[in-house]
């Protein structure tokens, strides 16, 4: 057994990320967020807890008060979610979100472009960081001289979001 664990294993490459499950404080307030603002549908509402999806799958984000409502952010310096990134198909639909988001007032932390992709950063009403983002197509993304991705931050004006694809 261990020299099977010694062995260098690769997870299968069609593997992804199927929904992320949040602890939460108010219900209301991440409804009115991500539903209201954001525009996720509801999937299904359980005694203390909220499935939303974009489409039609059967839940992206889900939410729970089970343990926490009422409850406070984590403090700053502790350990957990960094940001959950939200993958917009098109350069478009990023766009509608952010449009949306400047209307109601939403705070943003900040912006980027990544050379892979470009990315909107904020908060959700619980304090969750988020990252809302759209990638280029691959044959875009940024190469070191071995085929590499090379990862970049470069400033992204909020006007640079609503170019053409």
């Amino acid at each position: 057994m261990s020299e099977d664990l010694d062995e260098p294993r690769t997870i299968d490459p069609g593997v992804s990320v199927g929904h992320v499950h949040l602890k939460a404080a108010d219900l209301a307030r991440i409804e009115d967020f991500y539903v209201g603002l954001l525009g996720f549908q509801i999937k299904a509402r359980l005694p203390g807890a909220l499935f939303l999806a974009a489409g039609d799958y059967h839940h992206h984000l889900a939410f729970n008060t089970w343990q926490t409502k009422g409850g406070q952010p984590a403090p700053e310096g502790t350990t957990g979610l960094y940001h959950i990134a939200l993958l917009y198909p098109s350069r478009a639909s990023l766009a509608e979100a952010l449009r949306r988001l400047v209307r109601a007032g939403w705070p943003l932390d900040g912006t980027a472009d990544h050379g892979t992709h470009l990315a909107i950063y904020l908060r959700d009403p619980e304090g969750n960081g988020l990252e809302l983002a759209w990638d280029r197509p691959r044959e875009q993304w940024p190469r070191d001289p071995e085929g590499n991705i090379r990862f970049v931050t470069e400033p992204a004006p909020l006007m640079s979001f609503f170019e053409e694809d």
